[in-house]
């Protein structure tokens, strides 16, 4: 592993505001952030990614390679949660591993927006339509998810939830037009509106989207380093299946991914893009949607594996890893 690739990673200040989290809740530092202040950021970064996302479509178009990433990184949605669900159904009952495995088919928006600065840092370029692979990809794995409920078995005295108490009106609502999804998606179609006939107020947005862009990052970093350092204890309680699990899963969907970027010809940026959407998992969209409709599933199992040990991994190490097996399995560009 390329060591420098790291490094540089780690000294990236949105990766060091997320350690400075995680720091002031192991030294019990009284830093805490106001709770209306994360989800404003968290808006305003899913805003600024899916705007500037919806421009760079506008520029690339849709033809080439979009429609077979998009459709690969779909597909991937689907069959992540499948073959997640086979391996916890080992150790796990079929609700927690419903649960489990939907939160690691879909994605995490800030792991992308993570692995889109390291590019930028390394001077690498990437494609708009990126974006829209990222908001395609959270929605199917919260479907399959609950699909999967309907195959678990359960323990003596539980019952298997039946079709109406799954209220599949209200799940496949939330799968769709949650706020992430909603926000990402808008955002996109207005970015590629806004190039296509206003290409004057473009500029207009640039100060907004592009230069607190950074900071934004760097703030919602330092909030996820407290919370995920907090899940420290519920991961411990996770026991050591999950944990590997938390690490393992990830390396695998990266490779699976990075061998799909090789035959779909991806260029180096795209094709990084496109493992880490395949590595994360979903910390906010998934848990909440299976909250809602998996009770008997322990929210501690897959809150704590993505947000305690997988976003973590993921943004500290993951993404240079990611971009050296990118580089090693794609061919070099003549």
């Amino acid at each position: 592993m390329d060591t420098s690739l790291v490094l540089q990673n780690l000294l990236t200040p949105p990766v060091l505001f997320f350690f400075l989290g995680v720091l002031a809740v192991l030294v019990r530092s009284d830093l805490e952030i106001p709770t209306p202040l994360p989800k404003l950021f968290s808006l305003y970064l899913l805003l600024a990614i899916g705007f500037k996302g919806g421009l760079e479509l506008q520029h690339s178009g849709v033809g080439g390679q979009v429609l077979p990433t998009i459709g690969a990184a779909v597909a991937m949605s689907l069959i992540v949660p499948i073959y997640s669900f086979l391996v916890l159904r080992l150790k796990l009952d079929g609700f927690n591993a419903a649960a489990i495995a939907a939160t690691y088919g879909s994605i995490s928006a800030v792991t992308f927006i993570t692995a889109e600065t390291f590019l930028e840092s390394q001077k690498l370029p990437y494609d708009g339509f990126m974006v829209a692979a990222l908001a395609l990809m959270e929605s199917p794995a919260i479907v399959v998810g609950l699909l999967l409920v309907q195959l678990a078995v359960p323990k003596p005295g539980q019952q298997r939830p039946g079709p109406q108490g799954m209220r599949w009106g209200t799940v496949l609502h939330e799968a769709m037009l949650n706020s992430s999804v909603f926000l990402l998606v808008g955002s996109l179609v207005i970015g590629f509106l806004v190039a296509a006939n206003s290409p004057h107020s473009v500029e207009k947005m640039l100060p907004f989207t592009d230069k607190l862009f950074y900071g934004a990052l760097s703030f919602f970093l330092l909030d996820m380093g407290i919370v995920a350092a907090q899940r420290i204890g519920d991961l411990r309680r996770a026991g050591a299946f999950l944990i590997g699990f938390s690490v393992l899963m990830p390396l695998f969907n990266a490779l699976v991914g990075a061998l799909i970027a090789r035959v779909l010809h991806l260029a180096p940026g795209n094709a990084l893009l496109f493992v880490v959407l395949c590595a994360s998992a979903s910390y906010i969209a998934v848990p909440a949607a299976m909250r809602m409709t998996v009770p008997q599933a322990n929210p501690s199992l897959y809150i704590s594996t993505a947000l305690g040990l997988t976003f973590p991994f993921n943004i500290i190490v993951g993404i240079p890893l990611y971009m050296q097996l990118v580089n090693r399995l794609l061919p070099p560009i003549a």
